[in-house]
């Protein structure tokens, strides 16, 4: 008997599995290394594409677990004072956060994002095009990595374990992209369209790159599929218009925290599906109102640190909050940073991108 020829499979780039025979995610990409043009026909079919193991390490293996930082920042006693401090706490446990070492720099009002050995802070007020790194795995302060084309500040970041992407904010809305493991400058990817020019947040999957919110005060969230080059394309809506928020993942979940709206602070967490388009979804509260903190995420929490939570500004925090992501809830109480202060910004080595 004759077999019927069965379509292709359409299946999203991005998409995410869980494989029984490995007992493993997996997630969708298009192509192959090496593969000719003509192997890139029918994009979004089995044909063209493959599914890829998420995870080959473990932060375990290299930090003892996911470790999450928190850089720079700003606090006002009489004159301002901007820190160069980098802390560090152990995301799946909870407890105060310990000294890791010193920007090159006092720095607030940049950004940071994390790959699974690495992470980097760049741009900074007044705004500089620097990009600083540090290894997770150690102790010590920050060395110079490279440039951005341009400069940032009020930017936001984040990537996979191959190449950073960075949010430029008040630099025209310019996205860069940089090897993780080399050194050298930003080169340009494109704009982030969809989005307010600064202030914004950022989080992704090994695939894709979300950012959300900024000021002047906004609730869009746009994407970049991040091994690719363009601009970003709508993503959809956050449940309320708001800048200065906070952003986590792991490679299913993105999560969107606190910021400021046009006339007060907020609480509010809201939570995407990274690999689908649509609007975002109330999630639970921030234990208080707050702007201008740090986040960091594993494959299991979203932790934010310090900040600002009073909406006229002045009042600012230490505390360490936590959510699980793949639940809903309010936040709980983690721990202290060493120095209260807001603008500080956080990176992890086990967060959405690097699987």
């Amino acid at each position: 008997m004759a077999h019927e020829e069965l379509p292709s499979i359409n299946i999203t780039p991005g998409a995410i599995r869980f494989n029984t025979d490995s007992m493993k995610l997996e997630y969708f990409r298009i192509g192959m290394e090496g593969g000719s043009t003509s192997s890139y026909a029918g994009i979004g079919t089995l044909a063209a594409g493959e599914w890829v193991q998420i995870t080959t390490d473990t932060p375990d293996i290299q930090t003892g677990g996911t470790r999450g930082l928190f850089m720079g920042g700003q606090n006002e006693p009489s004159p301002n004072a901007v820190y160069d401090v980098i802390e560090f706490v152990q995301i799946d446990t909870t407890g105060n956060s310990t000294d890791f070492g010193n920007l090159a720099a006092t720095e607030q009002e940049g950004a940071a994002l994390g790959g699974h050995i690495r992470g980097y802070y760049f741009g900074g007020d007044p705004a500089d095009n620097e990009i600083e790194t540090v290894v997770f795995a150690s102790l010590g302060n920050a060395t110079d990595y490279g440039d951005l084309a341009a400069n940032s500040k009020g930017g936001s970041g984040t990537g996979n374990r191959t190449r950073g992407i960075a949010f430029l904010g008040n630099a025209g809305n310019v996205i860069n992209y940089f090897a993780l493991e080399s050194t050298g400058s930003g080169v340009d990817f494109g704009d982030a369209t969809t989005n307010a020019t600064s202030l914004t947040a950022a989080c992704g999957s090994p695939t894709r790159a979300v950012i959300g919110g900024g000021s002047p005060a906004s609730n869009s969230m746009g994407f970049v599929t991040i091994s690719t080059l363009g601009n970003t394309a709508d993503f959809g809506d956050l449940t309320d218009e708001r800048g200065g928020l906070m952003a986590a993942s792991n490679v299913v979940r993105g999560l969107f925290a606190g910021g400021f709206a046009p006339s007060d602070g907020t609480n509010l967490i809201d939570y995407i599906t990274i690999a689908t388009l649509g609007n975002a979804v109330d999630f639970g509260d921030l234990t208080r109102r707050n702007h201008y903190a740090g986040s960091s995420s594993s494959s299991t929490r979203m932790v934010i640190g310090g900040g600002d939570d009073h909406p006229s500004g002045g009042n600012y925090s230490n505390v360490i909050d936590y959510v699980q992501i793949m639940s809903t809830g309010d936040a709980i109480d983690f721990g202290d940073l060493i120095q209260g202060r807001r603008h500080v910004k956080g990176a992890s080595n086990g967060n959405g991108g690097v699987g």
